[in-house]
């Protein structure tokens, strides 16, 4: 029987972030900051390190490599790579991904590329590409660097990693709906210039527009917090997703459910910093790996600065957690750096130059590295664990 095209969503999702971690109250200390500042005022506790040998691509690839038993080649359609840690102003970095998995040739390949955004670009393009293709798989990869700068104010908001998505019929997961409110307007709260791997943002500005744009969609959506099992928020860092849970409180009543399942939303944005398009969907992963098992409506709020601001929503599939990945065993399984090491890794970085580049094998893990810039082109490799 034919799968309901009405029926479509996350099938699969996986998780990936390098293997080596900060905590920012050494960070603070080293800073001269008092440690509450961060873990506290900003809702923080470890941040993710990426070596030069890890960027979107390869990140990217290691977190859909977890969904290639799931792949059919016969079904596969789309390939999608939402980021702004993009490695070239023309090619897709999907195509590299698309590589490096060893994906087949007969799929639509592309990036998706608007601020923290562009993974919801990238898996609402996919709903409604399984939706005009009945039986159709498509991959959808969030996969981001956060940089700032050493001694920054954004410093404690950095992090890295990505997560992956297979969209499908008859989900496993979480069936999204065809329905979403979004708000586009051209601001300047957060740009990243095509000469700099480092951020620019004006953060209090961007943090109003962030509220500003919620409270627009959530009020232009016809939700009300009761028909919500949980929502979640884009975090840049988890303090923002508190702002804005705090926004809704002022705009609807606010359960001690939907706090509660909050708080579990952001566990794992606590020890990984800022994922940019992946921020929101660790969220999800975080919510649901930290929760026990329960039904409903869930809304998501996805926000990229420039700026588009989309809500929409999915219901969770009977049996979910068993199809969810170990994401703890992932972070447990990081190393500490000190913050010394953590500055030397910074700077090893690969340069905005014609010059070429190796990066550094002490620092190799995943499944896919980088291993440096030849003749301005990069060079991936898969990596022997």
């Amino acid at each position: 029987m034919k799968p309901s095209r009405g029926n479509i969503g996350i099938d699969r999702i996986s998780m990936y972030t390098p293997a080596y971690y900060l905590d920012v109250r050494e960070l603070a200390e080293a800073r001269g900051v008092d440690p509450d500042k961060y873990t506290i005022g900003i809702g923080q506790d470890e941040q993710a390190v990426i070596p030069s040998s890890q960027d979107a691509v390869t990140m990217g690839a290691a977190a859909a490599a977890d969904l290639l038993a799931y792949i059919d080649p016969e079904r596969l359609g789309l390939v999608i790579l939402g980021t702004e840690s993009g490695v070239d102003a023309s090619k897709a970095g999907a195509l590299y991904i698309h590589e490096l998995l060893g994906l087949p040739h007969t799929v639509r390949v592309m990036e998706i590329k608007e601020a923290c955004y562009g993974g919801t670009a990238g898996l609402l393009t996919a709903r409604d590409y399984v939706a005009a293709h009945p039986g159709a798989q498509a991959l959808v990869i969030a996969s981001d660097v956060a940089r700032y700068g050493l001694a920054t104010g954004g410093e404690v908001t950095q992090g890295g990693g990505a997560v992956a998505m297979l969209v499908s019929e008859n989900p496993r997961i979480l069936a999204l709906s065809a329905d979403s409110t979004v708000y586009s307007e051209s601001i300047q709260d957060f740009w990243r210039p095509v000469y700099t791997d480092e951020a620019q943002a004006r953060g209090k500005y961007s943090t109003e527009q962030y509220l500003e744009f919620f409270a627009r969609v959530w009020g232009a959506s016809g939700l009300s917090a009761a028909d919500c099992a949980a929502v979640l928020f884009h975090l840049p860092y988890t303090k923002m997703g508190a702002k804005a849970l705090a926004r809704l409180a002022e705009l609807d009543a606010v359960s001690d459910e939907l706090r509660a399942r909050f708080q579990s939303s952001i566990a794992f944005s606590r020890r990984v910093g800022n994922l940019y398009t992946a921020s929101l969907y660790l969220g999800l992963l975080s919510l649901l790996c930290s929760s026990p098992a329960f039904e409903g409506q869930l809304a998501l709020f996805s926000y990229g600065s420039g700026a588009v601001g989309e809500l929409f929503t999915g219901r969770l599939v009977e049996g979910y957690e068993k199809f969810l990945p170990d994401v703890n065993a992932l972070l447990d399984a990081r190393r500490k750096v000190s913050v010394g090491e953590y500055e030397n890794i910074f700077r090893d970085a690969v340069p905005y130059g014609p010059e070429d580049y190796a990066t550094n094998p002490d620092y190799y893990c995943g499944p896919f590295v980088l291993t440096g810039v030849v003749g301005m082109e990069r060079q991936y490799a898969r990596r022997e664990e």
